[in-house]
């Protein structure tokens, strides 16, 4: 499991109660991100089995939630919007280095950093909520997310030195909490 360096503040929370609609269309564009950028690295690194084999199903089950989040809308008479850039995943990006392993490794990470920080929201979205269905769908996606983050460190473990991961995650940690730190509370999941 990988460990945050720092816990979501209880006013995130408050802010995405306030505008749970909001919080909502952002978290259907996660997920069709998310599934996106799994087929864009299968793509990329198709000669890399493991990853292969693993990301398929993560990519299947990203755009499983993304339907579900999506009926959701629907049924609130909502409709999603454009993408807007998320600036902590933008923050993030930032610090993946260049070069094509160094990059890699660093997308791999930053990726499982991504998933870390959505599995300890969506859990205090479901804690938040009322009893019901949207309660237990944050319920399940969190435990999907837990196994989510994981699946990205073990992958970088299985192309790098596991010495050499945990270094640059530690970094990456290190990074997240201080971005997370700086950024304004939005009724979003980053």
């Amino acid at each position: 499991m990988l460990r945050l360096r720092t816990d979501t503040p209880p006013q995130w929370i408050e802010v995405v109660l306030s505008n749970f609609d909001a919080f909502l269309i952002d978290h259907a564009a996660c997920e069709r991100k998310a599934s996106a950028t799994a087929l864009k690295l299968v793509a990329h690194y198709s000669d890399r089995t493991m990853l292969v084999r693993e990301l398929i199903p993560f990519a299947q089950e990203e755009l499983e939630h993304y339907a579900q989040v999506m009926r959701i809308i629907l049924d609130r008479g909502l409709t999603s919007q454009p993408d807007e850039k998320d600036p902590y995943v933008g923050a993030l990006m930032k610090r993946i280095k260049r070069g094509p392993e160094q990059y890699f490794l660093d997308r791999l990470l930053v990726l499982g950093i991504v998933e870390a920080r959505g599995c300890e929201r969506f859990g205090l979205v479901a804690e938040a909520l009322a009893p019901g269905p949207i309660k237990d769908f944050y319920a399940d996606i969190t435990r999907s997310e837990a196994r989510h983050h994981g699946l990205f460190v073990r992958l970088a473990r299985e192309y790098f030195d596991a010495s050499e991961v945990q270094v640059r995650l530690d970094e990456l940690l290190d990074d997240e909490a201080a971005i997370v730190g700086g950024l304004p509370f939005r009724p979003a999941v980053h």
